[in-house]
Protein backbone atom coordinates (compact mmCIF):
# COMPACT_ATOMS: atom_id res chain seq x y z
CA UNK A 1 0.00 0.00 0.00
CA UNK A 2 1.29 3.43 -0.95
CA UNK A 3 2.78 5.85 1.55
CA UNK A 4 1.00 9.19 1.08
CA UNK A 5 2.86 12.43 1.69
CA UNK A 6 1.32 15.90 1.48
CA UNK A 7 3.18 19.20 1.04
CA UNK A 8 1.18 22.08 2.45
CA UNK A 9 1.26 25.67 3.62
CA UNK A 10 -1.60 28.16 3.50
CA UNK A 11 0.83 30.87 2.37
CA UNK A 12 1.82 31.02 -1.29
CA UNK A 13 5.30 31.52 -2.67
CA UNK A 14 7.06 29.26 -0.19
CA UNK A 15 8.22 26.53 -2.58
CA UNK A 16 5.32 24.18 -2.01
CA UNK A 17 4.88 22.99 -5.59
CA UNK A 18 8.63 22.91 -6.21
CA UNK A 19 9.02 20.70 -3.14
CA UNK A 20 6.14 18.43 -4.21
CA UNK A 21 7.68 18.02 -7.67
CA UNK A 22 11.13 17.38 -6.21
CA UNK A 23 9.79 14.66 -3.92
CA UNK A 24 7.75 13.01 -6.68
CA UNK A 25 10.53 13.06 -9.27
CA UNK A 26 13.28 12.21 -6.79
CA UNK A 27 11.44 9.17 -5.45
CA UNK A 28 10.47 8.13 -8.99
CA UNK A 29 14.14 8.17 -9.99
CA UNK A 30 14.85 5.57 -7.28
CA UNK A 31 12.68 3.14 -9.24
CA UNK A 32 9.53 3.46 -7.15
CA UNK A 33 5.99 3.66 -8.49
CA UNK A 34 4.88 7.23 -7.79
CA UNK A 35 1.62 9.14 -8.24
CA UNK A 36 1.58 12.93 -8.04
CA UNK A 37 -1.71 14.63 -7.19
CA UNK A 38 -2.29 18.32 -7.86
CA UNK A 39 -4.93 19.81 -5.55
CA UNK A 40 -3.92 23.38 -6.40
CA UNK A 41 -6.22 25.10 -8.95
CA UNK A 42 -3.15 26.77 -10.46
CA UNK A 43 -2.18 23.36 -11.86
CA UNK A 44 1.55 23.93 -11.56
CA UNK A 45 2.53 20.47 -10.32
CA UNK A 46 1.52 18.89 -13.61
CA UNK A 47 3.58 21.45 -15.50
CA UNK A 48 6.61 20.88 -13.28
CA UNK A 49 6.36 17.13 -13.84
CA UNK A 50 5.95 17.34 -17.60
CA UNK A 51 2.22 16.74 -18.01
CA UNK A 52 0.80 18.15 -21.20
CA UNK A 53 -2.27 20.33 -21.30
CA UNK A 54 -4.40 17.85 -23.23
CA UNK A 55 -5.73 15.76 -20.37
CA UNK A 56 -9.46 15.11 -20.67
CA UNK A 57 -9.98 14.68 -16.94
CA UNK A 58 -8.70 16.40 -13.80
CA UNK A 59 -8.65 15.64 -10.09
CA UNK A 60 -11.94 17.55 -9.82
CA UNK A 61 -13.62 14.94 -12.02
CA UNK A 62 -12.44 12.33 -9.53
CA UNK A 63 -13.56 14.28 -6.48
CA UNK A 64 -17.05 14.96 -7.80
CA UNK A 65 -17.50 11.35 -8.87
CA UNK A 66 -17.58 11.92 -12.63
CA UNK A 67 -14.72 9.49 -13.33
CA UNK A 68 -12.56 7.02 -11.45
CA UNK A 69 -8.94 7.64 -10.54
CA UNK A 70 -7.89 5.19 -13.25
CA UNK A 71 -9.78 7.14 -15.92
CA UNK A 72 -8.21 10.44 -14.89
CA UNK A 73 -4.61 9.25 -14.63
CA UNK A 74 -1.98 10.85 -16.82
CA UNK A 75 0.64 8.14 -17.32
CA UNK A 76 4.17 9.46 -17.54
CA UNK A 77 6.88 7.89 -19.65
CA UNK A 78 9.89 9.49 -18.02
CA UNK A 79 8.15 10.70 -14.90
CA UNK A 80 5.55 9.64 -12.39
CA UNK A 81 1.83 9.23 -13.01
CA UNK A 82 -0.30 12.29 -12.33
CA UNK A 83 -3.74 13.50 -11.41
CA UNK A 84 -3.73 17.04 -12.76
CA UNK A 85 -5.84 20.08 -11.94
CA UNK A 86 -6.93 23.34 -13.49
CA UNK A 87 -8.71 26.54 -12.50
CA UNK A 88 -12.08 24.77 -12.31
CA UNK A 89 -10.91 23.31 -9.01
CA UNK A 90 -11.20 26.75 -7.40
CA UNK A 91 -15.01 26.57 -7.60
CA UNK A 92 -15.28 22.88 -6.91
CA UNK A 93 -18.66 22.65 -5.18
CA UNK A 94 -17.43 19.95 -2.79
CA UNK A 95 -18.96 21.86 0.12
CA UNK A 96 -22.36 20.75 -1.17
CA UNK A 97 -21.51 17.11 -0.54
CA UNK A 98 -22.75 16.12 2.90
CA UNK A 99 -21.47 12.57 3.32
CA UNK A 100 -17.77 12.12 4.12
CA UNK A 101 -16.87 15.20 2.12
CA UNK A 102 -13.59 15.50 4.05
CA UNK A 103 -12.66 11.99 2.92
CA UNK A 104 -13.58 12.10 -0.78
CA UNK A 105 -9.94 11.89 -1.85
CA UNK A 106 -9.13 9.15 0.67
CA UNK A 107 -12.03 7.04 -0.55
CA UNK A 108 -11.05 7.54 -4.20
CA UNK A 109 -7.40 6.61 -3.62
CA UNK A 110 -8.37 3.38 -1.87
CA UNK A 111 -8.89 1.85 -5.31
CA UNK A 112 -5.32 2.57 -6.53
CA UNK A 113 -3.16 2.61 -3.41
CA UNK A 114 -1.82 -0.86 -4.10
CA UNK A 115 -0.62 0.25 -7.54
CA UNK A 116 1.90 2.75 -6.12
CA UNK A 117 4.69 2.88 -3.60
CA UNK A 118 4.33 6.61 -2.93
CA UNK A 119 1.67 9.25 -3.52
CA UNK A 120 2.71 12.92 -3.31
CA UNK A 121 -0.02 15.55 -2.89
CA UNK A 122 0.44 19.24 -3.66
CA UNK A 123 -2.17 21.44 -1.96
CA UNK A 124 -3.56 24.94 -2.56
CA UNK A 125 -2.19 27.90 -0.59
CA UNK A 126 -5.20 27.81 1.73
CA UNK A 127 -6.67 25.81 4.57
CA UNK A 128 -9.85 24.71 2.84
CA UNK A 129 -11.75 21.50 2.09
CA UNK A 130 -9.19 20.43 -0.49
CA UNK A 131 -6.42 20.72 2.09
CA UNK A 132 -8.44 18.81 4.67
CA UNK A 133 -9.01 16.05 2.10
CA UNK A 134 -5.25 15.81 1.56
CA UNK A 135 -4.58 15.62 5.30
CA UNK A 136 -7.30 13.02 5.83
CA UNK A 137 -5.77 10.80 3.14
CA UNK A 138 -2.10 11.19 4.09
CA UNK A 139 0.43 9.50 6.30
CA UNK A 140 2.86 12.41 6.45
CA UNK A 141 2.99 16.19 6.06
CA UNK A 142 5.89 18.46 5.08
CA UNK A 143 5.44 22.20 5.69
CA UNK A 144 7.65 24.35 3.44
CA UNK A 145 8.32 27.88 4.65
CA UNK A 146 10.17 30.66 2.90
CA UNK A 147 12.87 32.25 5.05
CA UNK A 148 10.93 35.40 5.85
CA UNK A 149 8.86 36.46 8.83
CA UNK A 150 5.50 36.45 7.03
CA UNK A 151 5.88 32.75 6.23
CA UNK A 152 5.64 31.98 9.94
CA UNK A 153 2.30 33.76 10.30
CA UNK A 154 -0.65 31.41 10.35
CA UNK A 155 1.08 28.34 11.76
CA UNK A 156 -1.30 28.40 14.73
CA UNK A 157 -4.24 27.99 12.36
CA UNK A 158 -2.40 25.19 10.59
CA UNK A 159 -1.90 23.49 13.95
CA UNK A 160 -5.65 23.64 14.63
CA UNK A 161 -6.42 22.09 11.23
CA UNK A 162 -3.92 19.27 11.78
CA UNK A 163 -5.35 18.52 15.22
CA UNK A 164 -8.91 18.56 13.88
CA UNK A 165 -8.05 16.10 11.12
CA UNK A 166 -6.30 13.82 13.58
CA UNK A 167 -9.28 13.88 15.90
CA UNK A 168 -11.95 13.30 13.29
CA UNK A 169 -10.47 11.50 10.29
CA UNK A 170 -6.82 10.44 10.51
CA UNK A 171 -5.36 9.78 13.97
CA UNK A 172 -2.02 8.61 12.53
CA UNK A 173 -1.36 11.76 10.50
CA UNK A 174 2.23 12.80 11.22
CA UNK A 175 4.04 16.09 10.56
CA UNK A 176 7.49 15.13 9.27
CA UNK A 177 8.88 18.62 9.63
CA UNK A 178 9.16 22.23 8.55
CA UNK A 179 11.30 22.82 5.47
CA UNK A 180 12.95 26.23 5.17
CA UNK A 181 13.28 27.39 1.56
CA UNK A 182 15.07 30.36 -0.01
CA UNK A 183 17.50 30.01 2.85
CA UNK A 184 20.75 31.94 3.16
CA UNK A 185 22.77 31.11 6.25
CA UNK A 186 24.77 34.33 5.87
CA UNK A 187 21.82 36.61 6.49
CA UNK A 188 20.55 37.52 9.92
CA UNK A 189 16.96 37.25 8.69
CA UNK A 190 17.35 33.59 7.75
CA UNK A 191 18.94 32.85 11.11
CA UNK A 192 16.14 34.68 12.93
CA UNK A 193 13.51 32.79 10.95
CA UNK A 194 15.25 29.52 11.79
CA UNK A 195 15.10 30.32 15.51
CA UNK A 196 11.39 31.14 15.34
CA UNK A 197 10.65 28.13 13.15
CA UNK A 198 12.24 25.87 15.75
CA UNK A 199 9.97 27.33 18.42
CA UNK A 200 6.89 26.90 16.26
CA UNK A 201 7.89 23.35 15.29
CA UNK A 202 7.93 22.39 18.95
CA UNK A 203 4.35 23.63 19.26
CA UNK A 204 3.13 21.18 16.62
CA UNK A 205 5.33 18.33 17.88
CA UNK A 206 7.69 18.29 14.94
CA UNK A 207 11.09 19.66 13.90
CA UNK A 208 12.78 21.91 11.39
CA UNK A 209 14.61 19.76 8.88
CA UNK A 210 18.39 19.86 9.01
CA UNK A 211 18.26 20.31 5.24
CA UNK A 212 17.59 23.88 4.14
CA UNK A 213 16.81 24.74 0.50
CA UNK A 214 18.89 27.47 -1.05
CA UNK A 215 17.77 29.64 -3.94
CA UNK A 216 18.78 28.30 -7.36
CA UNK A 217 17.85 29.28 -10.89
CA UNK A 218 17.86 25.63 -12.00
CA UNK A 219 14.74 25.06 -9.89
CA UNK A 220 12.84 27.59 -11.98
CA UNK A 221 14.38 26.58 -15.31
CA UNK A 222 13.83 22.81 -15.19
CA UNK A 223 10.03 22.78 -15.80
CA UNK A 224 10.42 25.01 -18.86
CA UNK A 225 12.77 22.39 -20.32
CA UNK A 226 10.44 19.53 -19.45
CA UNK A 227 12.91 17.95 -17.05
CA UNK A 228 13.16 16.94 -13.45
CA UNK A 229 15.40 19.23 -11.42
CA UNK A 230 17.61 16.21 -10.75
CA UNK A 231 18.29 15.52 -14.43
CA UNK A 232 18.30 19.15 -15.59
CA UNK A 233 21.11 20.39 -13.35
CA UNK A 234 22.26 18.00 -10.62
CA UNK A 235 25.16 20.36 -9.82
CA UNK A 236 22.85 23.17 -8.70
CA UNK A 237 23.18 23.85 -4.97
CA UNK A 238 19.40 23.98 -4.58
CA UNK A 239 19.00 20.67 -6.42
CA UNK A 240 21.63 19.14 -4.15
CA UNK A 241 19.66 20.43 -1.19
CA UNK A 242 16.55 18.59 -2.37
CA UNK A 243 18.63 15.44 -2.81
CA UNK A 244 19.76 15.87 0.81
CA UNK A 245 16.14 16.27 1.90
CA UNK A 246 15.26 12.94 0.31
CA UNK A 247 18.08 11.32 2.24
CA UNK A 248 16.95 12.98 5.47
CA UNK A 249 13.34 11.82 5.23
CA UNK A 250 14.15 8.38 3.79
CA UNK A 251 14.09 6.51 7.14
CA UNK A 252 10.76 8.03 8.17
CA UNK A 253 8.99 7.23 4.91
CA UNK A 254 10.75 3.87 4.49
CA UNK A 255 12.59 4.99 1.37
CA UNK A 256 15.57 2.67 1.36
CA UNK A 257 17.87 2.03 -1.55
CA UNK A 258 16.29 -0.12 -4.22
Amino acid sequence: MAIILTVSNQKGGVGKTTTSAALASGIFLTGRRVLGIDLDPQGNLGFCLGAGGDSHHTILDVLNGSVSVEEALVHGEDTCDLLVSDISLSSNGLENIHRRRECILKDALAFVQDQYDYIIIDTPPALNLLTVNAYAASDFLIIPMSSDILSLVGLAQLKETIESVRGAFNPNFQVLGILLTKFNRRTRLSRDVLDMANQLAAQIDTKVFETKIRTGVAIAEAPAHGESIFTYNPNSLAVQDYAELLLEIAPAIHLKEA
